[in-house]
């Protein structure tokens, strides 16, 4: 018999799965709704487009005077520039990809221009913000204009709006840099050609008034130029060089070159102003030419000042060539100066170099001390004896008398050339 009954596997209750209610997408559709409404008032903004650029014009004027000059000077290109550029902003609310590259590209061109004209970048950029403004209150004023309802909904898009001002005051001010910076440049290496003609004597003088308006000096001031070197001691270095060189508040224009700086001086009257003051030792070397009338004779005075600045010592130094002409004849002919040296110092070349130097030092540090033994002695650290004896040998060798003054002025010369000539 069959069993009646069987066993029967406990009944587990599984829980429902119940889907989760769907959130609606209440932002995308606002969006949504929102973007409708933009186009629609965007596309009433690019019919209007011409009376829109009319009362943009009159507002940057008005806000902005900067910009009257230009606009005074070509009112029907900036009329088609903002035009344009309202074209192109208000095509990118209906196509922001699109319309995204040309847009750009007339922002880019404005702030390129605009700096090309020397209008200030705060008037163009608050030009392009006056610009944003209206074109954001244009939509306002339209969409309430048919559908009071739906301006709450242009709140959505008014990030957008401003984050597409932003951007292209971004572009328009690179651009405006961007420029700035190649306008700079071309200045300068203008005004670089100019001084370089100059100092050359190769400067035409149609290019002198432009030269002075450059150089903020006058055509026919009188002017002088010095030649400064840091040379190879522990000196300033260039900049520093500059800075030693000038009493404060002297006019000068400077220019740089590969191994000497040339400085071009307004001297209205008497000396040329420079400092007296620069230490031996510091291989700072400044050749100072003399005063010449006006900016046509700046060439001559560059010569005079390289001069100058072969005369001086290696440890440094100020020489005037006012105060050096003797030696600066000498050395203005090299050929003349070697022949000199070689005549009056001749004999000196068949002892031991250092003995050699000794010699020459102790002549040279004799005629600066103006004949006297006790200060040579004391610039030399030795005693006026040992000058003495120096200066006898040294006649003996060389055949000349230091107490004939020929023979002084011949040696004083001879080893002025025989400096310039080793240098």
């Amino acid at each position: 018999m069959h069993r009646a009954l069987k066993h029967r596997t406990p009944h587990r209750t599984v829980p429902a799965v119940v889907p989760a209610p769907r959130t609606r997408p209440v932002r995308s559709l606002i969006d949504a709704e929102a973007i409708t409404v933009l186009h629609r008032a965007a596309r009433v903004l690019l019919a209007d487009l011409p009376e829109l650029t009319d009362r943009l014009l009159a507002t940057v004027q008005d806000q902005e005077p900067a910009y009257r000059a230009a606009v005074a000077d070509d009112p029907v290109a900036v009329w088609q520039e903002v035009h344009r550029s309202l074209r192109h902003s208000v095509s990118s609310l209906l196509d922001p990809r699109g319309s995204r590259d040309a847009a750009r590209r007339c922002s880019w061109k404005i702030g390129a221009a605009r700096a090309e004209q020397g209008v200030p970048l705060d008037a163009l950029l608050h030009a392009f913000r006056l610009g944003g403004s209206l074109v954001w209150q244009r939509l306002v004023e339209e969409t309430s204009r048919t559908a009071p309802e739906d301006v709450r909904l242009l709140v959505h898009v008014a990030s957008d709006i401003w984050n597409f001002v932003d951007e292209h005051c971004t572009l328009v001010a690179d651009a405006y840099h961007h420029v700035e910076r190649q306008l700079a440049w071309q200045r300068e290496n203008r005004v670089r050609v100019l001084v370089g003609a100059l100092l050359d004597g190769t400067s035409r003088i149609a290019d002198l008034p432009e030269t002075a308006q450059a150089l903020e000096l006058p055509e026919q001031g009188r002017c002088a130029v010095l030649a400064v070197t840091a040379g190879r001691g522990p000196g300033p270095g260039p900049a520093g060089a500059r800075a030693a060189v000038l009493v404060p508040g002297v006019r000068v224009h400077w220019h740089t070159g590969g191994d000497v700086d040339y400085g071009i001086v307004l001297v209205p009257e008497g000396e040329i102003p420079v400092c007296e003051t620069v230490e031996a030792g510091t291989g700072l070397r400044i050749g100072v030419s003399g005063v010449v009338a006006g900016l046509a004779a700046v060439g001559e005075a560059r010569a005079q000042a390289d001069l100058a600045l072969s005369l001086c010592p290696p440890e440094g130094g100020v020489v005037r060539l006012a105060e050096q002409l003797p030696a600066a004849l000498v050395v203005s002919s090299p050929d003349l100066a070697a022949a000199l040296a070689d005549r009056a110092l001749g004999p000196l070349a068949e002892l031991d170099p250092v003995d050699r130097e000794v010699l020459l030092d102790t002549v040279a540090a004799w005629l600066t001390c103006d004949g006297s033994a006790q200060r040579a002695g004391e610039r030399l650290y030795c005693h006026r004896n040992t000058v003495l004896n120096r200066l006898r040998r040294f006649e003996q060798l060389t055949g000349r008398s230091l107490q004939r003054p020929l023979d002084v002025v011949e040696v004083s010369l001879a080893l002025t050339a025989r400096r310039a000539v080793r240098d």
